[in-house]
């Protein structure tokens, strides 16, 4: 098996591919299209939708034909989008880091709900992340703690304050809820992982990891060449040496037996085979 496919297996495992083990040792990595545009974000969902944000400040969701099924025009409105979360397809929520507002669309674009975080005494938040019960977390840095709240702002729960358990406070800039779990990574810190009720399960001194991904019990992330992969409990971390086709990525995608790729081009989208 050449470099290529075992990136693409690892890949495939990472990002939750539906094929089989067997599929995987076999396959091999397809350009598919492209999408040309100067895009400064992209993200996908568990149904293959596409969601891009162009240098016009547009959102535009395409669905797994590559047809438009939705545009958002006032992404500037509430400043800079920082974020997308597409975690449920049927309600996405961009975030405002500026402005410390999250803005909930459904699923053709159309806003639902905006929640003024600083109406609930919250000016400090770096990233959000859907719950596993439709709600959103954060971790609010006016008071250190991690928290939950419902698409109205309101307080759903929270943990003890961080200066109360950590030396050294995280400044996490990506927030995963998966099997149970809330991860959060901090690039000059590592991840940090929570159950439910805020209690602290494991922390990981893994540092400057990008596109960092939780499936189960694996965490995954990319540096400038390598791929990154580790199992909880194992004491092992894994790197795979990169093709080179992802060395101008801005940002990495995959799942569903596909990878993106955001360039300077555009997106290009690769079937695996």
């Amino acid at each position: 098996m050449t470099n290529v496919k075992k990136i693409i297996g690892i890949l495939l495992i990472a990002f939750g591919s539906l094929l089989s083990a067997n599929a995987q040792s076999d396959s091999a990595l397809h350009f598919a299209k492209i999408i040309p545009g100067d895009f400064s974000y992209f993200t996908t969902d568990n149904l293959d939708n596409i969601y891009l944000v162009n240098s016009n400040n547009q959102l535009k969701k395409l669905n797994s034909q590559g047809d438009s099924a939705g545009v958002f025009n006032d992404v500037r409105k509430y400043g800079k989008l920082f974020a997308i979360d597409v975690s449920n397809p049927l309600k996405l929520l961009l975030y405002y880091q500026n402005f410390a507002t999250v803005v909930v669309l459904d699923r053709f674009l159309n806003i639902r709900n905006v929640i003024n975080l600083r109406n609930q005494n919250i000016f400090a938040v770096k990233t959000i992340a859907t719950s596993y019960d439709n709600n959103i977390w954060l971790f609010d840095e006016g008071d250190f703690k991690l928290k939950k709240i419902d698409d109205n702002g309101q307080l759903l729960s929270e943990t003890v304050d961080f200066r109360m358990v950590f030396d050294s406070i995280p400044s996490p800039v990506q927030i995963v809820d998966s099997d149970g779990f809330v991860t959060l990574y901090d690039p000059s810190k590592g991840f940090y992982i929570f159950d439910y009720y805020g209690a602290l399960k494991n922390k990981l001194p893994f540092l400057q990891w990008k596109n960092v991904a939780v499936i189960g019990n694996k965490l995954y992330g990319f540096g400038n060449t390598v791929l990154y992969q580790y199992q909880t409990g194992s004491l092992q971390l894994k790197e795979y040496k990169l093709p080179l086709v992802f060395n101008d990525a801005l940002q990495i995608k995959a799942g569903n037996g596909k990878v993106y790729l955001l360039n300077k081009g555009g997106v290009l989208q690769y079937i695996v085979e």
